[in-house]
């Protein structure tokens, strides 16, 4: 059975069917754009390594909880004493506290049957050789990590350079894009440009760290170098 559809329903349709054919008569609106070419580019710049970060830490172990969190203390008072008669202003040698954990031991029955815990301190700097001179007179807490990296400060000077060098890479790639699908030119629609120091994650250093602070002789300092790398992403119109 059929019913006769109500005078201001067709009316809604009719007008709905007419809007719809009108706007994919309409040039353009439902059209996806021609020539749009997607594209990326990028250049790096090496830089010495001018910045160091060293963390020493220790851990201790006992039965008691109060004796093995005054060794911790005892230890990091002890290298903090030391660590501050080194340090210097203006990012030279920073000291930086680290971390202070204390946390149970349990045995197979679920029972506490003991306690260990860890400390740490960082030294971090331009100063690399009063540094690694310090990591080797620390008697009470070992390097655990060793970081090289290129300084915020010396970063900054190279990060227009580097950038413009990717931008124009960009644009050169732009170019030969247009010309290869037989444009004159090209404009550019969006870009993104993202500079990245390229820093490396702390090395672990605990073996070498004890022969150092048994011979008393200074860390061993292979600064290297560092990248500054910019990418540039973006899309263009070809004309």
């Amino acid at each position: 059975m059929t019913y006769p559809m109500n005078k201001k329903v067709l009316a809604l349709v009719a007008a709905c069917l007419v809007s719809t054919l009108s706007a994919a008569q309409v040039p353009g609106v439902a059209k996806d754009p021609e020539g749009v070419v997607s594209l990326g580019s990028s250049a790096t710049v090496q830089v010495p390594n001018d910045w160091i970060v060293v963390e020493f830490s220790t851990s201790k172990e006992g039965t008691d909880a109060n004796a093995v969190q005054a060794a911790l203390k005892e230890a990091l008072a002890a290298a903090l004493a030391q660590a501050r008669q080194v340090a210097k202003p203006d990012g030279h040698v920073e000291v930086q506290g680290g971390g202070f954990s204390l946390q149970p031991r349990f045995n197979a029955k679920g029972v506490v049957n003991g306690w260990a815990g860890t400390t740490s301190l960082v030294v971090q700097g331009r100063d690399m050789v009063t540094i690694a001179d310090l990591a080797g007179r620390l008697q009470t807490l070992t390097v655990g990590s060793l970081e090289y990296s290129v300084s915020r400060e010396a970063r900054e000077k190279v990060e227009g350079e580097v950038a413009a060098q990717a931008i124009a890479r960009f644009r050169a790639k732009a170019a030969d894009y247009a010309k290869a699908f037989g444009y004159a030119g090209f404009a550019i629609r969006d870009v993104n440009v993202n500079v990245d120091n390229g820093q490396r994650p702390p090395r672990p250093y605990a073996m070498k760290a004890l022969a150092v602070s048994r011979a008393g002789d200074a860390l061993p300092v292979e600064a290297g170098s560092g990248a500054v790398t910019a990418n540039v992403n973006g899309s263009v119109q070809l004309k």
